[in-house]
């Protein structure tokens, strides 16, 4: 049996004297310059998906293209996701994350001196989110392997719980934000996301991180190293193909536009409800969160949130009154938030800092490709057996992952603590 987490952590774990308040982490100066950097990096990404999404369907009036646009940015996270890992642990992890939003900036800038001057083309738009999609391959591990080191010791859980807190702030107000600067002048947004990211990487600067342990070997071998790791863990292997699968089959997003018109009857205005119910209950719990860590049974605590996860989706299959969806949705993402603030601390915990970045590139590209194919599975699924039938199935189907993972993974089914 592989060793509890709270028996793994590397010594910069160890020996602390208990975890901060949420007022006093986030007077940490390191944590809050990271905190910071990491909101703008956010609603920059936010904004990016409003206004190139609309300025693409606006110029050509086509929904596979502005499908394609989604297709383009993800391409770079499957392609580069063993160098962007490897440049996480090899470089100092501030620098690239600095590198990543200097290049998005200058794309940004790029889509706002076009967009003034009319001459964007879909071409240019394509080839500009491809940009932002190698740069965010590269800064999303290296932002996650960065957190540790941030955080003050024993209060990976909390910080992590804020930290997920802004994201979602980012998520329900970065769109509104940048639909806004869009309808002003169309440049207007673009210049937001320059402003933001020139900032972040100001800001990035000022963070004073704790050593980081460099990997040294640039050998092809060792860029495949946190595969290797992650195989020979049963705990970090069986948490992050817990979240491929659950994300996978529990996804109802896709279908909200159908239950928000032809089940509920709640026109455009109701299905913006339904969008943003899942980031206010996620928000609620990161802000519980971030006062009260779970402190016991955290494997356990898991399985159970998925499995909420799943009933809760259930539930809204089910459900023809708004109320009861937007309930159901809330719970289901304040559910899905407690697994990512336990999988996120658990994983950064059980490995080496050398070896975070190429463990945390292999994550991420499990999340992205869970939310992508899961997306895709519920359509083909409604579309096969109506959209009431694929979004029950989806939530049973989550569950029973939940149930088998409990089996099969049994050393994370007993971690009994992250810090």
């Amino acid at each position: 049996m592989v060793p509890k987490v709270s028996q793994e952590v590397s010594e910069e774990q160890q020996g602390s004297a208990g975890p901060l308040s949420a007022g006093a982490l986030l007077s940490h100066g390191a944590f809050l310059f990271f905190l910071v950097s990491r909101s703008l990096s956010r609603f920059s990404s936010q904004i990016a998906a409003v206004a190139i999404g609309w300025q693409i369907y606006d110029l050509t009036g086509s929904a596979f293209d502005l499908g394609l646009v989604g297709l383009v940015q993800f391409l770079p996270t499957a392609l580069l996701v063993f160098v962007a890992g490897h440049a996480a642990d090899r470089y100092e992890r501030k620098r690239v994350v600095q590198l990543c939003q200097l290049a998005e900036a200058a794309t940004a800038l790029y889509l706002a001196v076009s967009t003034y001057f009319g001459s964007v083309g879909e071409l240019q738009i394509f080839v500009a989110s491809f940009v932002l999609g190698i740069a965010g391959a590269f800064e999303s591990p290296t932002t996650a392997a960065l957190l540790p080191l941030v955080a003050p010791q024993g209060s990976l859980q909390r910080a992590t719980a804020i930290s997920s807190g802004a994201a979602q702030v980012a998520t329900i107000t970065g769109p509104a934000l940048g639909g806004f600067a869009y309808a002003v002048a169309p440049h207007l947004a673009y210049t937001v996301m320059v402003v933001f990211w020139i900032l972040g990487m100001i800001l990035t600067g000022f963070i004073r991180p704790r050593p980081q342990a460099v990997a040294k070997d640039s050998s092809a071998d060792n860029v495949y190293a946190g595969v290797r790791f992650i195989r020979s863990n049963p705990a970090i292997l069986g948490t992050i193909s817990l979240d491929l699968f659950a994300v996978l089959f529990g996804g109802v997003t896709a279908l909200l536009p159908i239950y928000a018109r032809d089940i509920l009857q709640a026109g455009p205005v109701g299905l913006g409800v339904l969008r943003a119910a899942p980031a206010v209950g996620a928000l609620l719990m990161t802000m519980v969160l971030a006062r009260y860590s779970i402190s016991r049974r955290v494997g356990m605590r898991m399985f159970q949130a998925v499995i909420v996860f799943g009933v809760a989706t259930v539930v809204f299959a089910l459900s023809r009154w708004m109320w009861l969806s937007v309930l159901s949705l809330a719970i289901l993402g304040a559910a899905d938030t407690i697994s990512v603030v336990i999988r996120f601390s658990l994983v950064q915990l059980a490995t080496p800092d050398e070896m975070r970045g190429r463990v945390g590139a292999v994550n991420f590209l499990f999340i992205n490709a869970s939310n992508q194919l899961g997306q895709f599975e519920s359509g083909l699924t409604a579309a096969l057996f109506g959209a009431m039938p694929a979004a029950v199935l989806g939530g049973v189907c989550t569950i029973a992952v939940a149930l088998l993972w409990m089996r099969l993974f049994p050393s994370l089914r007993e971690v009994e603590k992250l810090e």
